[in-house]
């Protein structure tokens, strides 16, 4: 008997219930809802069966089919990562399409029942025996299939005789006490004959009874009925749903290994019809290998792994099938096929992943970071204090504005430094895999774990350091778990429900702005301030313009070595031409620049002229720098650094010289602010 669990008691949950309490292979564990007034759950507690608020209770109790009625996307999720691996989930628009088809069959044999007790000539030639009863289960009507049936004249029948007199052990009367149908139900009459029965309760639209009646037929002559009403039945209903659902490519057979049933992934895959396999052998599809359908349906065990090929196109897959075994009888079997070509497509792209995010030491350290204007040494003197403590370090700035160098340091410059540093770059690793990255797996965990499992990142950093590059980018689900791990210190493996204790430094980055995150609903408040404990925001190129000289220096030795060139200098018009340029890319921008005007030098040329630059877009300064206009105005750096003066004057004197306020009106550090002041010599009128 199959264990079902319904979460959702609303009107598709209440559908399915009804519908799988008057199977006999069907049983319901049990219907949650959070809404305690649902009619799943006030029909649940008259049947007794157990209902709750929360289906975690009963995810682990050998649940064989899950069906999600709430239609919410996130419970789905969340149904598919906690069940056990043989359990089957039934998406929520199948219990909706579910739902309707239920009360369209309500409405359908509520308007035959009316025609039944209206058209007694029609129901006196059908071959089904039929009997009515009133509401205290004396018989109304009797069509001439039940008299040959029951063998008693219809004389008999209707002179009021009561109907546990006519057929002993009916349940008539018992659907009379609980008006609840009861559908193809097996009965031994007296006179030796089996019957299959539907029994039907007749209820007015004003919800009164008026009585019920019983459709049944000789077990001799509903062999065709017992193919269409069988366990097999049930269960193909029910595949039928979940296969036409499913991404997966599906097919079934009977037992004898004729075609039943494909879903359209199948389709896609093969290039095979439902007409190319429907009732035909289970080897119809296949171009090159054994049926696999075949081997099961002789073993009656499930088979894994089989690669072959099918369909015109000779397709390469691989398939798993499973016997399908309803009380001890084998019923047919179902393969799951899968393109080898996508599987491989999947496995590169996890390489590819995996080469992003591999583990390295640390390789960069302070000594590296190229940099000696204000804002760039308040960055590092912010990153020397974060190095001595075990905090959290969140790295912000814009893209290539060198945070992956700072992590580096960081760690070298720590007393973690001769454990590992993990790099992650958290936007490059799929959502599907990037739990089971972080924090590891258990064995079986899911399809295609490792033997023994896994370690994930974290545990791979433990002692160490573990770089979170594009935090900003993680999901609201990942943010909650990395949480955890922020304030207990310890991991739990997906498929796993041991806590592992572990210490390691994180240190994130992002370009993301997450206060703007936050108020959109994208990032965790709560992890945002677990984060920010201590913040270090880098400087974009273009608020550090004067560690150009420095910076073009570096890029051009770092470039002679990758490129075999022998480049000595740039000249002082170069650098005063990349001096008004606003540099949206940052230092990787500036290296690309450099690159390209190295590659396109000749050989023997030593020095990187401006005419050797690319076009860098800036049409305004290309119009204002001209000789007459050297002589006259101001070079842009003299110009930059009086209007910074100005605007902090201006600040300054708006927030009533109130140096904390003006730090947060201007959106830096109290400390950079008193830096600045410094500089340009701002200070109270009074004390000038």
């Amino acid at each position: 008997m199959k264990r079902v669990l319904i979460v959702g008691a609303g009107k598709g949950g209440s559908a399915i219930l009804k519908i799988l309490h008057a199977t006999q292979t069907m049983k319901v564990v049990a219907i949650v809802d959070t809404n305690t007034s649902a009619p799943g759950l006030v029909a649940a507690e008259k049947w007794d069966i157990p209902i709750g608020r929360s289906w975690k209770k009963w995810i682990d109790e050998n649940i064989d089919i899950i069906i999600e009625a709430t239609g919410n996307e996130f419970v789905l999720e969340a149904l598919l990562q906690r069940r056990n691996r043989r359990t089957v989930i039934i998406p929520g628009t199948v219990a909706y399409i579910i739902s309707e088809l239920f009360d369209e069959k309500q409405e359908l044999l509520e308007e035959i029942e009316l025609q039944m007790l209206n058209q007694e000539l029609i129901l006196n030639n059908i071959r089904d025996g039929m009997i009515v009863v009133d509401t205290n289960g004396f018989i109304t009507f009797v069509n001439k299939s039940a008299e040959k049936i029951i063998n008693t004249s219809k004389h008999r029948l209707l002179e009021g005789e009561h109907i546990e007199k006519v057929i002993y052990r009916t349940r008539l009367t018992e659907v009379l006490k609980n008006r609840r149908k009861e559908i193809n139900q097996k009965l031994t009459l007296e006179n030796g004959k089996q019957i299959i029965a539907t029994r039907i309760p007749i209820i007015r639209s004003d919800n009164s009874l008026l009585g019920a009646f019983a459709v049944f037929k000789d077990i001799t002559e509903v062999v065709h009925l017992a193919e269409e009403n069988t366990d097999l039945k049930e269960i193909k209903t029910m595949l039928e749903a979940i296969i036409h659902s499913s991404d997966e490519a599906i097919s079934v057979v009977d037992e004898q290994g004729l075609g039943l049933m494909i879903n359209p992934a199948y389709t896609k895959i093969t290039g095979l019809a439902a007409s190319d396999v429907i009732g035909k052998p289970a080897t119809t599809d296949i171009s090159e290998g054994e049926s696999v359908h075949m081997r099961v349906l002789q073993t009656r065990r499930p088979i894994r792994g089989v690669l072959m090929k099918v369909g015109p196109n000779k397709k390469e897959v691989y398939v798993n099938v499973a016997p399908v075994i309803v009380d001890g009888k084998l019923k047919g079997s179902v393969g799951v096929l899968h393109d080898i070509s996508e599987v491989q497509s999947l496995t590169n792209e996890l390489k590819r992943a995996r080469q992003i995010i591999r583990n390295l030491e640390a390789k960069y350290t302070f000594k590296d970071i190229i940099g000696t204007s204000p804002e760039m040494k308040i960055a590092l003197e912010q990153a020397k204090v974060g190095a001595r403590t075990p905090a959290t370090v969140l790295l912000r700035g814009a893209s290539g504005t060198g945070k992956e160098l700072f992590a580096h340091a960081i760690h070298n410059e720590s007393d973690r430094k001769h454990y590992k540093f993990i790099r992650v770059n958290c936007a490059a690793i799929a959502e599907t895999i990037l739990e089971s990255e972080l924090f590891g797996y258990e064995e079986g965990a899911f399809s295609g774990a490792k033997r023994g499992g896994k370690k994930g990142f974290f545990e791979e950093a433990n002692n160490g350091s573990i770089f979170l590059d594009e935090i900003g980018e993680l999901s609201l689900h990942m943010q909650a778990k990395l949480l955890r791990v922020l304030q207990e210190n310890e991991i739990v493996r997906v498929g796993g429900t041991t806590p592992i204790t572990i210490d390691v430094r994180v240190i994130a980055a992002t370009n993301v702005n997450l206060e703007k995150a936050i108020m959109a609903k994208t990032f965790r408040e709560d992890l945002y301030y677990r984060l920010n404990r201590l913040p270090i925001f880098i400087p974009s190129l273009k608020e550090r313009l004067s560690d150009l000289p420095l910076l073009t220096k570096h890029i051009i030795t770092k470039i002679n070595q990758d490129y075999g060139r022998d480049v000595q200098k740039i000249s002082e018009d170069a650098i005063t031409h990349l001096n008004y340029y606003h540099w949206p890319g940052n230092i990787r921008e500036l290296e690309n620049v450099i690159g390209r005007a190295m590659i396109y030098m000749g050989i023997q040329e030593k020095t990187i002229q401006q005419s050797h630059l690319p076009h860098l877009g800036n049409k305004e300064w290309k119009s204002s720098f001209s000789p007459a206009l050297q002589t006259s105005s101001p070079s842009l750096p003299q110009a930059m650094e009086e209007y910074e003066r100005n605007y902090i004057t201006q600040v300054y004197e708006q927030n009533d010289y109130n140096k904390t306020k003006t730090a947060k009106s201007l959106q830096i550090s109290i400390r950079n602010l008193y830096y600045k002041m410094e500089k340009h010599q701002i200070a109270k009128p009074d004390l000038q």
